[in-house]
């Protein structure tokens, strides 16, 4: 069985990592079982014994060791040919790529200056402390003055979402009739403030967010067994 580590807080039970959900989600698809390793920030240092990799997700099936969802969404479909494809193709795989970029470049931009401190407040003390010197130190403010102005700055970092909006008015997914990695991949950014903080991020109404209730549902609502902030 693949063994899978993710990214939690001081709940275990609130795994919330952007880049884990997209691994979780390629699982589900795939319809792999999996044993899930729930792992803090600092806990990483411990994985597999020490120095096997600096992040998550992270995954051991057999002798492979894969880290990146990105690689790890690959391996899957390389590996187990034989079940429902996550790229369909050379074609997907380029595609894919693409919504990553964008999604690192523009979605994760914004959700991390607007619930970065919410995910401060959900880590136990001793990864409060690596949290907030960690990220103060590499976004150059304290979280506090990272968060202040978020709705102010919300309208125009919706009005950024206009092609995937449009999109969404032409096909049901960004794979096209089905999802396919390219949804996971938007899915884990909107997935992360949802549990992570009670700010809105995509109101209700937008085409996108009735794509996200739909992506909450898929693989027997997989997405929501984690209930969102409160």
């Amino acid at each position: 069985m693949i063994k899978f580590y993710d990214l939690v807080g001081a709940d275990h039970a609130r795994p919330y990592s952007p880049h884990c959900w997209k691994v979780k989600m390629a699982l589900a698809h795939k319809g792999l079982p999996y044993e899930l390793v729930p792992t803090t920030f600092l806990g990483i240092r411990e994985v597999e014994g020490g120095n096997a990799t600096k992040t998550l997700p992270f995954i051991v099936d057999g002798d492979n060791k894969v880290t990146d969802s990105f690689q790890i969404a690959l391996y899957l479909d390389a590996a187990y040919g034989d079940r429902p494809t996550l790229f369909d193709g050379e074609a997907g795989i380029a595609l894919s790529r693409f919504i990553e970029r964008w999604a690192l470049t523009t979605l994760h931009p914004f959700m991390v200056s607007a619930v970065v401190q919410d995910i401060w407040a959900r880590q136990d003390e001793e990864n409060q402390a690596y949290f907030r010197e960690s990220r103060e130190k590499a976004l150059g403010r304290k979280l506090e003055e990272i968060v202040a102005d978020r709705d102010a700055r919300r309208d125009a970092f919706l009005k950024t979402l206009e092609p995937l909006r449009q999109t969404l008015g032409y096909q049901d997914w960004i794979g096209g009739k089905e999802p396919l990695f390219a949804d996971y991949i938007v899915f884990g950014a909107l997935q992360w403030p949802r549990i992570m903080s009670t700010f809105e991020t995509i109101p209700e109404g937008d085409p996108i967010h009735g794509w996200f209730e739909r992506c909450l549902d898929l693989h027997e609502g997989l997405g929501r067994t984690i209930p969102a902030a409160a």
